[in-house]
């Protein structure tokens, strides 16, 4: 039997908030812990000891975050109910000696992270944001959320081939975004720009992580205001879902499992760092939670066994100008719901038990749900899941929201997705 949801359009509105103040996965990952704060939940540091005590705990970790509640009563090998998302999307990155330019313009040197669609970054305002690490050890965050670079595309009188050929870009010479006027570049103008922007002294920094974004807000879009669009879909619309729903399974008491969520850095690039997937971040956080209670190796063993994660990311909904990309029995659409993703090839963790836990979470929700498929012709694209079964050895399975434009410095999605994601979610959480 379906249960009242949980969220709804303000669940929509809200996400509209959380992209606009989370430029970086350093952002994301502060935002995040902000609101399970106010749900009550207590960051604690990886170099203390551990108490097995009840509630909501986090870890933060650079980009990545795992946070997770342990209800009243729960045994050592009592299994977990684990949302994992990431917090990295496409986009242009600093390099190390940012300042460049040329011919009268002064320009800042990036490289591009992930696989972004790179003609969406032209003619786009564009801020930065990251995170400076100080000459004390500790870090902040900054972000100039107002126009400050700009891809400049070349005019189409100085390469006609464009209409027929198509636009071809050369990352290393095309994509350096201009951020002024000047001959006289000199090292460490942009670095000084950012302490003063900061608040801090200069030569206070010592290290970056910086990465621009487009500084177009989210919207609400169409004739009924059906669509969404907005930066950095993929993923932090799974990331703020599981936020959500964590809280709010918090809050419900008895719960059978511990719920967990995760929220890791650098799938765009493969996920091998301490902050991503492929690193020792959640099964260190799940085996110290089990310890912490008093657990053995036994228990931990059992704990995992029961275990199930839905990995939850962003995926393609059936395109109206190229359908004929998509498998043609399955064409999930945008307000259809959430999809479950399969591909017989493990690029997708999902197998037949796997759907069953998702649509019977869907069932309890009353949420509709969709199935993803690629078309055999067309490579399939991979999730954190088949790196999080492989890695700690727990079920998981693949799902999220079909979007349009994946990877775009702006992408589209419905409406109504987000908060029927996170309803799903929310009953997954719960058992």
């Amino acid at each position: 039997m379906s249960e009242p949801p949980r969220f709804d359009r303000g669940h929509t509105d809200d996400l509209m908030s959380f992209l606009a103040a989370s430029p970086t996965p350093y952002h994301a990952v502060a935002n995040t812990a902000e609101r399970l704060e106010k749900a009550g939940f207590r960051q604690v540091a990886e170099t203390d000891a551990w108490e097995g005590t009840t509630g909501g705990k986090y870890v933060l970790r650079g980009g990545a975050i795992v946070a997770w509640f342990v209800p009243e009563g729960a045994a050592p090998h009592t299994p977990f109910r684990i949302v994992g998302a990431h917090t990295d999307s496409p986009n242009l990155r600093v390099k190390p000696r940012p300042d460049t330019g040329a011919h009268g313009f002064r320009q800042v040197a990036v490289e591009i992270y992930g696989g972004p669609l790179l003609n969406s970054w032209l003619d786009r305002d564009l801020g930065l944001a990251g995170r400076l690490s100080l000459r004390d050890g500790s870090t902040r965050l900054v972000n100039v959320d107002r126009p400050l670079l700009r891809v400049p595309q070349l005019a189409i009188h100085l390469d006609r081939s464009v209409s027929a050929e198509g636009l071809k870009l050369d990352k290393q010479r095309h994509l350096q975004p201009i951020w002024g006027l000047g001959d006289d570049v000199r090292d460490g103008d942009l670095i000084a720009f950012l302490e003063e922007e900061s608040g801090l002294a200069p030569g206070e920094v010592t290290g970056w992580d910086l990465m621009t974004h487009s500084v177009e807000a989210p919207s609400y879009l169409g004739r009924d205001q059906e669509l969404l669009a907005g930066p950095r879909m993929d993923n932090l619309l799974s990331l703020h879902a599981g936020a959500g729903a964590l809280a709010s399974a918090a809050a419900r008491p008895n719960l059978p499992y511990i719920p967990v969520l995760a929220g890791f850095d650098h799938e765009e690039n493969g996920s091998q760092s301490d902050t991503g997937a492929d690193g020792p971040l959640l099964g260190g956080v799940l085996e110290r939670s089990v310890f912490a209670r008093g657990g053995s190796y036994e228990d931990r063993a059992r704990a995992f066994a029961g275990t199930v994660c839905l990995s939850s990311d962003t995926g393609h909904a059936v395109h109206p100008n190229y359908a004929e990309r998509h498998d043609p029995t399955h064409h999930p659409r945008v307000n259809g719901g959430p999809i479950l993703k399969v591909n017989v090839n493990n690029r997708y963790a999902t197998d037949g038990s796997g759907r069953a836990v998702f649509a019977a979470a869907c069932e309890k929700a009353g949420v509709p749900f969709q199935t993803f498929v690629s078309n055999n012709s067309m490579p399939c694209g991979t999730t954190i899941g088949p790196i999080t079964a492989a890695r700690h050895g727990i079920k998981t399975v693949d799902i999220g929201v079909a979007i349009l434009s994946m990877h775009s410095a702006r992408e589209l999605c419905g409406d109504r997705d987000p908060f029927l994601l996170a309803n799903a979610l929310v009953a997954f959480l719960e058992g």
